[in-house]
């Protein structure tokens, strides 16, 4: 009963002006078929409409309609995007993680092998994710030139299928944005870019590091802005994590955690304001909007890179991190919801905010329905719990984070590359339809939480090419709580 009144609510009001305008409509047409040609005449000549009274209203017309499509907003397209999957050869099961690690003498203590071993029971991932080769040495040889190595595997892999999918030539690119948190060299990853593809010299290009996983979407919102204020212009953004240099060889368990989650991968995007591309695009961006919450001390270092008591640098991940998580959604939220949610649940949302600021404060706050605003989520996967606990927070189905599960197990946490993944995932099952619409939500250090809206341009058919081309029909697969090693 009570779902069935809520039905009829969000009906009611979610279609309030439509139902006010059928009745109206049907008044004004019966008057207007009612009224005689000699009425119309009188009731024109009554209002004295010179020559000149019509040139300047007319002129006032066009004038207003320049004035908006001038101003308005560009459309951001996304027209394809590319995945890097890593080669069988770098594929590290669990039992050779763990072998790896005895055998590497990286870790003085049995309890840091054991802790390790601990959480990759518990993590979610698979049997065939990947690490780079500087990480499948004994012992691990972290250098530079490795690192290298890794980057220009997988930033020039994902760059050559872009172009190839898309048809666009290297010196046609006139904004390159990439983001890679951890490894920032010089000449930077983007400098590097320009030189393997010969771009032309005017090309507005970006890198940006030590942002986190979000800093894929935070590369959205700069091409957005970027291509609102060039017309005619498109953007290559490549999002990627070199991990290379980032393998924590000290006890601590806070700062062990990544080495378990964090697998290799990157995605290469190709977006567009131009009308051309309007057709072939997969996508429209709809909205982006970011949270940061480091002006709040336990935020900002919920998630450090620092050194341990014996010098080792890792990236510490705090045990508050996911209360400062939660706490960045609601803010994200907050600010999405009237962007996007249905008028039926801006109502709830606004009464139960009311309610507890005026009334009680301990009233239970509304979650919205984000079901209603949204066809597809794209939850940053970056463990089991991140996924927890965003499906419980907005009453998510299993289907709903299926893509997100299935991501962090084929391909464990890619960091800022995870989102496009699970986007891919979505399509290989054959589920974007024209129309959908898709929420990515991703979280990174400072701290932040990163959101983007996408419009499906439409239907994407089968089969999709990508990472998933060869195990998508193993999927999805049961997920134990605890895998016994």
């Amino acid at each position: 009963m009570a779902q069935s009144l809520k039905l009829c609510y969000q009906f009611l009001v979610n279609n309030f002006f439509i139902l006010l305008l059928i009745p109206s409509t049907i008044a004004i047409s019966f008057k207007i078929l009612f009224t005689s040609p000699e009425e119309i005449m009188s009731m024109y000549n009554s209002m004295h409409l010179t020559p000149m009274v019509l040139l300047c209203a007319s002129f006032f017309v066009v004038y207003i309609l320049t004035l908006f499509v001038m101003w308005r907003p560009r459309p951001v397209y996304l027209v394809d995007y590319a995945l890097f999957k890593p080669p069988r050869s770098y594929r590290v099961s669990f039992a050779g993680f763990i072998e790896h690690v005895r055998m590497g003498r990286l870790f003085s203590e049995l309890k840091s092998v054991h802790f390790q071993m601990k959480i990759l029971e518990r993590s979610g991932l698979g049997e065939n994710t990947c690490l780079p080769p500087a990480l499948h040495y004994i012992p691990p040889t972290p250098t530079m030139a490795m690192a290298r190595e890794e980057a220009e595997l997988i930033i020039f892999s994902a760059m050559d299928s872009l172009l190839q999918k898309t048809g666009i030539k290297p010196r046609d690119v006139d904004i390159l944005i990439l983001n890679c948190s951890l490894f920032s060299p010089t000449p930077s990853l983007t400098a590097m870019v320009i030189n393997k593809y010969k771009m032309r010299s005017n090309i507005r290009s970006f890198n940006l590091s030590g942002m986190g996983c979000s800093a894929g979407l935070i590369s959205i919102d700069l091409a957005r802005d970027l291509l609102q204020r060039y017309p005619n212009s498109n953007a290559v953004v490549i999002s990627t994590e070199i991990l290379t240099p980032n393998c924590y060889k000290g006890k601590e368990r806070a700062m062990l955690l990544p080495n378990c989650l964090f697998r290799m991968g990157g995605a290469a995007l190709l977006l567009s304001n131009r009308r051309a591309d309007r057709c072939r695009a997969k996508y429209r961006l709809a909205h982006v909007v970011r949270t940061h919450k480091g002006a709040d001390d336990k935020s900002y270092g919920c998630v450090s890179q620092e050194e341990d008591s014996e010098g080792n640098v890792g990236i510490k991940l705090n045990i508050d991190l996911m209360a400062v998580a939660g706490e960045a959604l609601k803010s994200n939220i907050t600010t999405i919801g009237p962007l996007v949610l249905p008028a039926s649940e801006q109502i709830l949302f606004a009464l139960s905010l009311i309610g507890r600021k005026i009334i009680n404060s301990k009233w239970k706050p509304y979650i919205p329905d984000f079901k209603q605003a949204f066809e597809h989520f794209c939850i940053h996967a970056g463990g089991r719990a991140v996924i927890d606990e965003l499906q419980k927070n907005l009453r998510l189905t299993n289907e709903q984070v299926e893509a997100s599960r299935m991501t962090l197990h084929r391909f464990g946490n890619t960091s800022s590359s995870s989102l496009w993944y699970e986007l891919s995932y979505i399509e290989s099952k054959g589920r974007m339809k024209k129309g959908d619409r898709v929420w990515q939500i991703a979280f990174g250090s400072g701290f932040k939480c990163n959101s983007a809206v996408w419009k499906c341009n439409r239907t994407i058919k089968l089969p999709v090419e990508g990472p998933w081309a060869d195990c998508i029909d193993k999927y999805p697969v049961h997920i134990p709580e605890v895998v016994k090693l």
